[in-house]
Parts: structure tokens; sequence; C-alpha cells
């Protein structure tokens, strides 16, 4: 039986956007798709998630003091 990275505690949700959000991020933020920090495509929650090389991944982490905390990579 294998477990899902994502099922566990301490793993925050990751989810890939599609083209049209990170369209949409990219221009609300003013930055290409370099300048974003970067997730490596053999990282084990990107292969979990389907992610490729060129897709943004957004990470939905909790946070007690300001409820969530969202941030974005870029997979190379």
């Amino acid at each position: 039986m294998k477990i899902k990275l994502q099922d566990h505690i301490l793993v925050p949700k990751h989810e890939v956007l599609s083209e049209e959000e990170a369209k949409e991020l990219l221009e609300a933020l003013g930055v290409s798709r370099e300048d974003l920090p970067k997730i490596k495509a053999d990282d084990p929650i990107a292969k979990e998630i389907g992610a490729k090389k060129g897709d943004i991944v957004r990470i939905i982490r909790d946070d007690e003091f300001t409820g969530k905390n969202v941030a974005y990579r870029l997979v190379v």
C-alpha cells in the first residue's frame, strides 16, 4: 500500500496551476516564470501531483497567525 505524501499532516497542500491561472498570477505579480522560486520536477511531491517542467505549483500552508500562507514555485 502506497501512502500519499499530501495525506501527511506536515505536508502542505500542493496543486498545479492551470495555464490561465499561471498567466493571471504572473501578470498580477509583474514577474516572469523564471523569477519564481524553484521546485525540482523529481521532488517527491511534484511527482505525486504530476507537475512537469514549466508548471507553476501553488503551495498552501496553514498558519496559526495568518490563517493561510500561499507560495508559488516554478517546476524545473
